[in-house]
């Protein structure tokens, strides 16, 4: 079977779409569906956040840079790999692109298809280099892949740098508070298992990464 088919079959109609906070940091809506058999209900909420990049980088002796920061959400501070916002000259925290923002339409972004978001690479790299100091010239795309995709429309591009060398100093934005780590495979391997690894799409670019 297709996947139009199956978008066919099984896709919702959107009946009504409420902002319920629109500013330069997110986009949150409320929404009505219509299911494949008739019925509605509500309310759905989703939201509108930028895609963001996160690196899995290894310096020239093997060992992985991570970063110790707090995560509001958890209300802890955690352990996990360089990551950040792609940027935008309009200085919008997300892409307003409208009902029906998705990867296919998200796909025909090639770098400079869009003049106001910075290239994915572009971004991994200036990530890398602000937040640990360390740059690299052995990059390697391992997936973009919706953040999530239940209530969100972001995406995840993912890279792994090798060879990473200390470079500069940190230049950190002034809401970020981090410490940078080195840690061995086994080291992250136990963080993972103990709970101190708890960023879910960096577990994935780990994984990944050790299978690239």
């Amino acid at each position: 079977m297709s996947l139009d088919h199956d978008r066919q079959d099984l896709a919702w109609e959107e009946v009504s779409t409420e902002h319920l906070v629109t500013d330069e940091w997110i986009d949150f809506r409320k929404h009505r569906f219509r299911f494949p058999d008739g019925t509605e209900f509500e309310p759905y909420y989703t939201y509108s956040r930028r895609d963001y990049v996160v690196i899995v980088a290894s310096d020239e002796d093997g060992n992985y840079l991570c970063v110790r920061q707090y995560r509001y959400g958890l209300r802890e501070v955690t352990t996990e790999f360089p990551a950040g916002g792609i940027e935008r000259s309009d200085g919008k925290q997300y892409y307003s692109g409208g009902e029906g923002w998705n990867a296919r339409e998200k796909s025909k972004l090639g770098s400079g298809a869009d003049a106001a978001r910075e290239d994915a690479l572009d971004a991994a790299k200036r990530e890398l280099a602000e937040e640990t100091g360390y740059t690299s010239e052995d990059w390697t795309h391992l997936i973009t892949i919706a953040s999530n995709a239940t209530v969100a429309d972001n995406y995840a591009h993912v890279y792994m740098a090798r060879n990473c060398k200390k470079s500069t100093e940190q230049h950190l934005d002034e809401t970020e508070f981090l410490n940078v780590e080195l840690h061995s495979p086994e080291e992250i391997e136990e963080l993972i298992k103990a709970g101190g690894f708890q960023q879910a799409i960096h577990v994935m670019a780990w994984l990944l990464a050790r299978r690239a």
